[in-house]
């Protein structure tokens, strides 16, 4: 199993690498060679901070090359921001474009009686037919720290409560997402993580 990770110098990469090989992935690490890209057998994108740090994947040619990718069938898995970028673009950063893969956008959590970030284990619950999610049972939790988050629509694979429900995981064919941090998320984090390795095209 290879699964090409895309560096675009916005977070620590240590946790997912660590996961992923500890799951018997070999591991290609590129922040910028958008030729193992073209070459990857699955895409993982991790990702933390800021929205506008995905401005780096345009200058990059990583958006085009991983556009292109989706577009051969290759499985994508977006970690975080990761999964965020996936969609139109988020109001952290409207003036950045994301992927458009998913047409809606990302919001942040309203100001209400719960802290914003959302930071912490909460609980998931799967969409039946997910395969990223497979043998993840409903109320399963696993780890988040976000202040942005994806609405819940007809490609949303888990949803998660937190003052409003919200995409914990989206999947449309061979593309995926989590918000949360399957890296930080013990074994439920590395069941899923393992079931995106063994997702074939």
């Amino acid at each position: 199993m290879r699964a090409t990770v895309i560096d675009y110098k916005a977070g620590n990469l240590t946790s997912a690498l660590k996961a992923l090989k500890h799951l018997g992935a070999e591991v290609i690490i590129t922040d910028g060679d958008t030729a193992s890209i073209e070459n990857a057998e699955r895409i993982v994108m991790p990702g933390v901070g800021h929205f506008a740090a995905t401005e780096r994947l345009d200058a990059m040619g990583m958006t085009d090359a991983v556009r292109a990718a989706i577009a051969r069938g290759i499985p994508f898995l977006g970690i975080c921001v990761g999964m965020q970028w996936l969609y139109a673009g988020s109001t952290e950063a409207p003036d950045h474009a994301g992927l458009g893969h998913f047409s809606e956008s990302c919001t942040r959590f309203s100001d209400g009686a719960e802290k914003v970030p959302h930071v912490g284990w909460n609980s998931i619950v799967p969409r039946v037919g997910s395969r990223l999610l497979e043998g993840i049972t409903p109320g399963e939790f696993v780890y988040f720290t976000h202040a942005y988050k994806a609405p819940v629509t007809a490609n949303t694979a888990a949803t998660t409560e937190y003052m409003e429900p919200f995409a914990a995981a989206v999947e449309r064919g061979s593309v995926m997402g989590v918000q949360f941090h399957p890296e930080k998320s013990g074994e439920a984090g590395l069941k899923i993580l393992r079931n995106f390795l063994e997702i074939a095209r």
